[in-house]
């Protein structure tokens, strides 16, 4: 059985590339069920769709692999019909949330065959076999697939109870040496090594969050949060390390402590075992909130903790209840206060465009960024299936054609539905005055170009200028 797998590319103009930790998973499952692969990495290469489709066209497999974000969905179908017109009999296999959110329009709108539904590092290798075995594809959890016309859901898979069991991702797959060195043009200037010498390679510490924001959705919504062990988590360092010489750990999660205890762990667990990499990660804006934290902050530092990132969203009290945050301003600001007491760099976001939003609301959440002195990262509502905000879209009838919302979906940086009451140019107006003006007050020295699309920024440290 001939497989490939295709790792997309959702931004081909940007510096910019992360390493598919989600996709590197499931491709280390598939080579240790016994199973050979071709590796199409669209993103890494930034192949051309001239290259796409010859390749697609040139070459013949059984299976082809696949997935991104919902946000990617447009890109799955074309990738899904220039392989349904070159190679007819091959199986599509698409994963991630662009299949678990919005699988009954997957499946009937693009030419994907199955749907993988959730955590795929075991659904995988059970299509695979069943495939091979000419087997019942009702037999496999944790899927969907067409049968007569008609979308069939497989009962749910079991989640993973223990992520530290699971093998280190196989980096040696992909092309790890252009992720290593990409990195360096995403890295924040916090990273106290030249930016030339930044070798780097994400590591998923955990699984899933313990919030349930109405903006949001990811694949491991469903179920309990998981976190590996400190043990594990170091050895995976250690591991990369010693392989690829990286210098520098991103945390690829969308929780990385969720309790002050799991942070000290890991901190302590890297001094103990004197591992010598900076790193970066993510918590709660609640997380650390008493004065004696500070103690733990400066832990994680030691530890080579550069940055921690966490959010505000808005400084709106009716907005972050509609955002379900359960986390209030006031919170957000001691934390600040606490990680630069200990000499942390801190990083947060913003979610403009809430139905509550006025040009006032937006005055006020940029305000509150420079009285905490962080520039954020800002983007704009982007309701994604299977959150809150996408029914309430739907329901007030700001989307009508689903498939025509998706297909226009992208990064969060482009306004793509307004649901407040202000005009498309006035909301646009309003973040744009707003960032500018905090930009300016924080001396970060963006272009206006660069205000919303900060991605492509990263300020020389003075080593460097």
């Amino acid at each position: 059985m001939k497989i490939l797998i295709i790792n997309v590319s959702l931004r081909p103009n940007s510096p910019v590339k992360f390493f598919p930790i989600g996709l590197g998973y499931i491709a280390t499952a598939i080579k240790n069920a016994g199973y050979d692969f071709d590796l199409l990495d669209i993103d890494a290469h930034r192949y051309t769709d001239d290259y796409i489709e010859q390749f697609i066209r040139t070459t013949s497999f059984d299976v082809i692999c696949m997935g991104c974000i919902v946000t990617g969905y447009k890109i799955i179908k074309t990738l899904s019909s220039l392989i349904s017109t070159y190679q007819p009999h091959a199986k599509i296999i698409v994963g991630n949330s662009v299949a678990t959110s919005i699988p009954e329009i997957l499946l009937t709108r693009t030419e994907a065959d199955i749907a993988v539904m959730g955590e795929g590092d075991e659904t995988i290798v059970d299509i695979l076999n069943t495939l091979a075995e000419g087997g019942n594809l009702e037999a496999v959890p944790g899927i969907c697939f067409l049968h007569n016309g008609q979308v069939v859901h497989t009962p749910a898979r079991a989640y993973i109870r223990d992520i530290s069991s699971l093998p280190f991702i196989n980096y040696s797959l992909f092309d790890a040496e252009i992720y290593a060195e990409a990195y360096k043009n995403v890295a924040n200037e916090d990273v106290p090594i030249p930016r030339d010498e930044i070798r780097s390679l994400p590591i998923n510490t955990a699984r899933g969050c313990i919030a349930r924001c109405t903006f949001c959705y990811h694949v491991f919504k469903t179920v309990p949060y998981r976190k590996r062990s400190a043990d594990a988590i170091v050895k995976e360092i250690k591991s990369l390390v010693e392989t690829y010489g990286v210098n520098y750990i991103q945390f690829a999660d969308e929780l990385t402590f969720n309790t002050k205890k799991q942070a000290l762990e890991l901190s302590e667990k890297m001094l103990q075992e004197n591992v010598n990499v900076y790193w970066s990660g993510d918590c709660r804006g609640d997380l650390f909130q008493e004065e004696d934290d500070v103690v733990i902050i400066k832990k994680l530092k030691e530890a080579g903790c550069v940055s921690m990132g966490y959010s505000l969203e808005s400084s709106e009290p009716a907005i972050l209840k509609a955002m379900n945050k359960k986390i209030i301003v006031e919170q957000f600001s001691k934390q600040t206060r606490l990680f630069r007491q200990a000499g942390l760099a801190t990083i947060t976001s913003l979610v403009i465009g809430y139905p509550q939003e006025t040009p006032e609301t937006i005055r006020k959440t940029l305000e509150c960024c420079i009285e905490n002195r962080i520039y954020p990262s800002t983007g704009y509502l982007l309701p994604q299936p299977g959150s809150r905000m996408y029914d309430y879209a739907i329901e007030q009838g700001f989307i009508t054609d689903q498939e025509e919302y998706l297909l226009k979906m992208g990064d969060r940086q482009d306004l793509r539905l307004n649901m407040t009451n202000m005009s498309d140019d006035e909301l646009e107006a309003c973040v744009d005055e707003g960032l500018k003006r905090c930009n300016e007050a924080l001396n970060v020295g963006l272009t206006t170009d660069q205000l919303l699309k900060t991605q492509f920024y990263r300020k020389a440290k003075e080593s460097e200028i």
